[in-house]
């Protein structure tokens, strides 16, 4: 007998107790104290030349790995959201992301530690791209993106002179905009080329972008996210990774209204294990498989804040 795809799929109830609870407002302002820190750090490093490794390991990396170890991800993703300060709190949005991918395939912790240090990193290159180029509302031109590409190199060769940090942390710098397929920058490297690190940052560097506002384009839907990362609409993504990150978002939103394409509202009861973007959704009285229909799919989430 087949097993059915929707075996294993878990309950709202059960996704609760898994992620645990964090006040939403205690958590924004932990996280806007974190990011302060990552501002402060990034100046200093603009100004200097130097990484301070020491004072971001102390106070933004250490709060980032204690914030992932019970996380409640509805209030999580809601609150590294960048609506301003979008460089220091990307930093920390990434670190986030990234870890929690991390915990999720168990790494070691000394591992998780030098993925949550090399993820909150990830873009110190960009300290050295023009403010003007970083700031432009409109389209870069092909000379700007080349300059904006260097951010990676540049980013690499920081962390490689900085004492206490590793040659991995220094990689993900350089490859996390890399893609299995070749299609990344700046070396176009394919598949296990690419370091298990700069794999996932490279998720989390996308999700939380797309999931940002910034001054050149507003934040996109949650659901919209997932499924152009799926669809590979900004190159190929680890298939692994990519599948883990999809299926555990999606747990956590097991409860939550959704809109789907055709105007109905409804609320996602479970998960299809072969194909989570397309959950089944109880819709009054109905249940609508959307696995089973490729004319009908999920086109928003209402993401809510559970009570303090």
């Amino acid at each position: 007998m087949q097993e059915s795809p929707w075996n294993g799929a878990s309950l709202p109830e059960q996704a609760a107790e898994e992620f645990g609870s964090r006040a939403a407002a205690d958590l924004a302002t932990e996280l806007e104290t974190i990011t302060g820190h990552m501002q402060v750090f990034l100046d200093e490093t603009r100004l200097t030349h130097k990484l301070p490794i020491t004072d971001v390991r102390q106070h933004v990396v250490s709060n980032i790995l204690r914030i992932t170890e019970q996380p409640d991800l509805y209030e999580l993703f809601v609150s590294i959201q960048a609506n301003d300060a979008y460089d220091s709190r990307h930093h920390v949005g990434v670190g986030i992301v990234a870890s929690l991918i991390g915990r999720w395939i168990k790494l070691e912790e000394r591992d998780l530690l030098q993925l949550a240090t090399a993820a909150t990193l990830h873009d110190i290159g960009k300290i050295r791209v023009p403010q003007h180029i970083l700031n432009k509302r409109d389209r870069l031109s092909e000379q700007e993106f080349e300059v904006v590409k260097q951010h990676t190199v540049w980013g690499y060769e920081l962390i490689r002179e900085t004492v206490g940090t590793s040659h991995r942390q220094a990689l993900v710098a350089l490859q996390h905009h890399e893609r299995l397929d070749g299609s990344g920058y700046p070396l176009g490297l394919q598949g296990d080329k690419i370091d298990l690190f700069s794999r996932i940052v490279a998720v989390a560097d996308v999700f939380h972008a797309m999931m940002s506002t910034r001054v050149y384009k507003d934040r996109s839907p949650f659901y919209e996210v997932l499924r152009e990362m799926r669809d590979n609409a900004f190159g190929s993504f680890d298939p692994q990774i990519a599948h883990l990150f999809y299926h555990r978002v999606m747990h956590s939103l097991l409860g939550n209204e959704v809109s789907l394409t055709d105007g109905r509202t409804g609320v996602i009861v479970l998960l299809n294990q072969q194909n989570p973007l397309h959950p089944l959704v109880r819709v009054d009285d109905d249940f609508v498989d959307l696995s089973r229909t490729s004319e009908l799919h999920i086109e928003h989430v209402t993401v809510q804040q559970p009570s303090p």
